[in-house]
């Protein structure tokens, strides 16, 4: 087996624990900050949105500076400190007796974590620019995998044995996750060829090329628009959920079931759409994508049950994954080699921006209009992000970019 690959599927089956760690309790957030004492439903939406962009404006801070890091020392050191770093917070989290305690640890959170985008680094920098579609659609299906099991298993446990028993459990997946790649990867695996301290790693790389190129440009202003659209709804879904079964005492699981069903859906699309994406075109695939969860996002306003909710995020998830795919394969046929920790921390910046932007703009729709009320401004989004992906990205990108 080529090196590249046994580095994949590792990383893959990592990612695969490790999301399903962290979508252990981050669905179910909103219960848990009822339980620690937030009782009045818009104080439980406007904080509910503040931990969810706490952790993402944090993020955004210190991403593109991992970023540079990995370019200059070690991709794989990068995915280890996330994973590591995870553990030790959700850990602390557990502990927690005031929702002003969890909003510092989910600012920490921010900092130390990012599985996902040091990952999918290792993992471009270390694959064959032809097979980058299905690689990353690989890498995607492991996230989304775990993104289906992780809620699911995640509501079994806060109601059988609490939200806190939730946060260790989080904890011990990372922990795992951490270890896997620690004894499995190569040491050599995605290490920058140049030595280490070298300016060429600089923090400015990452920015300059990517406003230099306009094909880049393009993919991240899709990459914003779309990141908007999928989670302006995220934080406030389990309040929705939560209004479709009114008392259940399986709360928690029934909102797992209907997180995970798109997560899952997600799995299936990251496979079969990546694939397509190396066949048909990576810029084809994302403007169809976009503009379907665009077309589906609008029913999800009229749902009367979460057999309906959960129906719609199956569709929506599937296509979610070959935006998210052609979005990972354009930047990886486009970032220049050996600069793909900077812009791919650039790329973390852009999400976890989208990312603190999302969840506040979410509750204030909510708080404002209804919750109902933000599928149709999501939708709006998607919209949006696929004329953007008509007219801005150009319609036959080259396949790489030039080293410098």
């Amino acid at each position: 087996m080529p090196a590249w690959r046994r580095t994949l599927y590792i990383l893959t089956a990592a990612e695969f624990i490790a999301v399903a760690g962290f979508t252990v309790i981050m669905p179910f957030l909103p219960y848990f900050v009822q339980e620690l004492g937030i009782t009045d439903p818009d104080q439980v939406k406007l904080w509910t949105g503040r931990l969810f962009a706490a952790q993402a404006v944090s993020m955004a801070a210190i991403a593109p500076i991992w970023g540079t890091l990995a370019d200059r020392y070690s991709r794989k050191l990068m995915v280890e400190r996330a994973m590591f770093g995870g553990a030790l917070v959700f850990m602390a989290m557990g502990l927690v007796q005031n929702v002003q305690q969890l909003l510092a640890l989910r600012i920490l959170q921010g900092f130390l974590t990012g599985t996902v985008p040091a990952a999918t680094a290792l993992v471009a920098s270390t694959t064959p620019r032809e097979s980058s579609g299905s690689s990353l659609g690989i890498l995607q299906t492991g996230i989304f995998l775990g993104a289906s099991l992780g809620p699911l298993a995640g509501g079994i446990v806060a109601d059988s044995l609490g939200y806190r028993a939730a946060f260790w459990t989080t904890s011990g997946c990372l922990l795992l996750a951490g270890l896997a790649v620690h004894l499995l990867v190569g040491e050599d695996s995605g290490r920058p060829e140049h030595p280490a301290g070298r300016k060429d790693g600089r923090l400015r790389d990452g920015l300059l090329i990517v406003l230099r190129s306009p094909a880049l440009r393009g993919v991240f202003l899709i990459r914003m628009l779309n990141r908007l659209g999928t989670r302006v709804m995220g934080p406030m879904l389990p309040l929705l959920v939560q209004q479709l079964v009114l008392n259940s005492d399986r709360l928690a699981t029934i909102t797992g079931v209907v997180t995970g069903s798109g997560a899952l859906a997600a799995a299936a699309g990251s496979v079969f759409l990546g694939r397509a994406s190396d066949r048909f075109g990576h810029r084809k695939v994302l403007v169809l994508c976009t503009f379907g969860m665009g077309l589906f996002y609008l029913p999800l306003a009229l749902v009367v049950t979460p057999l309906q909710l959960g129906a719609l995020q199956v569709a929506v998830g599937f296509l979610m994954a070959g935006a998210l795919a052609s979005i990972a394969a354009l930047l990886a046929t486009q970032v220049p080699e050996g600069r793909q920790g900077a812009v791919y921390g650039v790329n973390t910046t852009i999400v976890a921006g989208a990312n603190a932007l999302a969840p506040m703009l979410g509750a204030s729709i909510a708080v404002w209009w209804g919750l109902r009320a933000i599928f149709v401004v999501a939708a709006g989004l998607f919209v949006v992000g696929g004329l953007c992906a008509l007219w801005v990205i150009p319609s036959s990108a080259p396949d790489a970019c030039p080293s410098k």
